[in-house]
């Protein structure tokens, strides 16, 4: 079986991906609502609660783990690599690699929360992959509250989209990187309001694939459940109206 997270229902970007790409495997989906968001939490605490999850997720039976968080991949991935010695831990990391590949005018821009900038994975892989290119770094926390909230449409979500993406544009930016699993959700949103010279990186189709590649388990019954560390009605609502995940499941409660 294969344990995703997140800290809400921004992972359910990165499920989708991978039943579509592994129908057969057996997933649990833990959305930690009551702790959401962590972008605005420290690393240090943020990898604590990774690693109870980690625990919980395992304990439930879970071969290999999916942060389907960057804002956790930059805080606990290294940790929860250690700690789970020898599972597969398929993690989160800015697209920038494939953005510098693809990017006409030289900048690329990525959005994220300040958490996710803030740690050393993100440093890593600007280092790595970044060079030649200018990054533009913006941290978007409201887009987090609204996605949150059910909203990815309509003149509020376009008002707050606009500015960061704006300011972007107009640094020379000409690919934009969703650094957030939130985000996936307001991509169509960003390419609409970037126009035809803007290319948005969702990573969530090669994290997918990453996972078909190194999961234990890739072959079961195609199982699908659902965990919240808040309310399994919210979760249910929320997982249906925006990422389109069935409302007929039932929720495991978690308490972390």
């Amino acid at each position: 079986m294969i344990g995703v997270f997140d800290s809400g229902i921004g992972g359910l970007s990165v499920l989708r991906q991978i039943r579509a790409q592994m129908p057969s495997a057996d997933l649990l989906y833990l959305a930690d609502q009551a702790r959401a968001p962590y972008g605005t939490r420290t690393l240090a605490e943020v990898e604590q609660i990774s690693l109870e999850i980690g625990e919980w997720l395992v304990g439930q039976g879970a071969t290999t783990l999916v942060v389907a968080c960057n804002t956790a991949s930059a805080a606990a991935l290294e940790t929860m690599r250690s700690r789970f010695d020898g599972l597969p831990i398929v993690g989160m990391e800015p697209a920038v690699k494939p953005a510098a590949a693809r990017t006409r005018s030289g900048v690329i821009a990525v959005f994220a929360t300040a958490a996710t900038f803030q740690g050393r994975l993100f440093e890593s892989v600007v280092s790595r992959h970044g060079e030649g290119v200018r990054v533009v770094a913006r941290a978007c926390p409201q887009w987090v509250e609204l996605v949150e909230s059910g909203l990815v449409a309509g003149s509020e979500v376009e008002d707050a989209v606009a500015a960061p993406l704006g300011e972007a544009l107009d640094e020379g930016a000409d690919v934009a990187v969703l650094g957030c699993t939130h985000f996936s959700f307001l991509g169509p949103l960003l390419l609409d309001l970037g126009g035809e010279g803007l290319t948005v990186i969702d990573p969530a189709p090669a994290v997918a694939a990453q996972t078909a590649r190194v999961a234990r388990e890739p072959h079961g019954e195609g199982t699908l459940r659902l965990a919240t560390s808040g309310d399994p009605a919210r979760l249910l609502s929320l997982a249906a109206g925006v990422a389109g995940v069935s409302t007929s499941l039932a929720v495991v409660e978690y308490r972390g």
